[in-house]
């Protein structure tokens, strides 16, 4: 395969290239290393895959609508993994315009590159958080998710219409990913076991939302990563029993599928938190506070879809993930 991956700096983005290069195909990575994290740690990510065969990087914005058409034009994609966004719940609330630049007017334009270049497949990052409101406990690809409570969420939301619209019309295979809370080696700084870890190291208080009693489906980025790449190699084909009298929101009359990729196995904050305690060896100072805006209290994925279709369960458990990233990062940041 020939591959473009948007996102390539970022932390999903990272380990796919890496897993796509030691399958052997051709990978081409965009990323426009914006600071909203460490721009250095994106650099160190990159590092690790640039020089190697096959690979190819660009700094490219997905909203830079001339550089994109050049990039589809001068390049035969085979397939498309878009994972580039304006990441983060809270973030939206303070940046909305962001998410309209990055995740709406963006990956328009990857739908519009993959159009005009018949790409074979286009995979994109959605994202747990489109369940919004939606309290149906485990979260299943086919229920409605027509009330998300962030910018964010409504973005992701927005792109699985628009690849719907694109696969309708002109006959694109599209395949969207709602990721559950990931987390592993190379993580974002903004991200709870980051931000955990870091405060405990440093003996600072971690702000606790929701009193600890939030729960997250944890998932561990080798699972994330197995499960795209099984996605990837697997374009979707119309669903034949689709009925318009009773639309089915997980898949449709044209090649265009969504799919749960998550551990299938909710956790509560506070229990999150003391596995890390115990990996670390030591107690952390925990402030305590209400939920944010924007925020859910639960997350929870049906994966019984991805499981029949590509015969994958991430299963990873949080103490061999947390213990796997608490590893990386004290040799990441020199701590003995």
């Amino acid at each position: 395969m020939n591959i473009l991956v948007t996102g390539a700096a970022g932390f999903i983005g990272f380990h796919l290239c890496k897993r796509f290069l030691d399958m052997g195909h051709t990978v081409t990575g965009i990323d426009n290393l914006n600071d909203y994290y460490s721009v250095q740690l994106k650099k160190d990510r990159l590092a690790l895959l640039q020089g190697r065969d096959g690979f190819t990087f660009l700094k490219l914005d997905l909203a830079d609508r001339e550089g994109m058409q050049q990039l589809f034009a001068s390049n035969a994609f085979t397939h498309v993994v878009n994972l580039a966004a304006q990441a983060g719940v809270r973030y939206s609330i303070q940046n909305p315009l962001s998410y309209v630049d990055s995740n709406l007017l963006g990956f328009a334009n990857v739908l519009e590159g993959c159009r005009h270049t018949r790409v074979q497949h286009l995979v994109f990052a959605s994202s747990s958080s489109v369940y919004g409101l939606n309290a149906s406990m485990p979260f299943s690809v086919h229920d409605n998710v027509d009330h998300p409570i962030s910018l964010y969420a409504a973005s992701k939301k927005s792109n699985e219409l628009m690849a719907h619209s694109y696969s309708y019309l002109y006959n694109l295979p599209c395949t969207g990913l709602r990721f559950f809370t990931v987390y592993g080696p190379w993580g974002r700084p903004d991200m709870a076991l980051f931000l955990f870890t870091k405060a405990i190291l440093d003996q600072k208080p971690m702000q606790v939302f929701n009193q600890g009693k939030m729960k997250r489906d944890f998932t561990y980025i080798d699972d994330i990563i197995e499960g795209v790449v099984r996605v990837t190699e697997r374009a979707p084909k119309p669903n034949p029993h689709w009925d318009a009298k009773a639309p089915d929101p997980g898949s449709a009359p044209c090649p265009y599928k969504i799919y749960n990729i998550g551990n299938n196995n909710t956790v509560e904050l506070g229990r999150f938190i003391q596995v890390i305690e115990e990996q670390l060896g030591r107690k952390g100072i925990k402030e305590m506070l209400p939920m944010q805006p924007g925020d859910v209290e639960a997350t929870y994925a049906n994966v019984d879809d991805l499981i029949h279709d590509t015969g994958f369960k991430p299963q990873t458990p949080i103490e061999e993930g947390i213990g796997q990233f608490i590893a990386w990062y004290k040799e990441y940041y020199h701590i003995s």
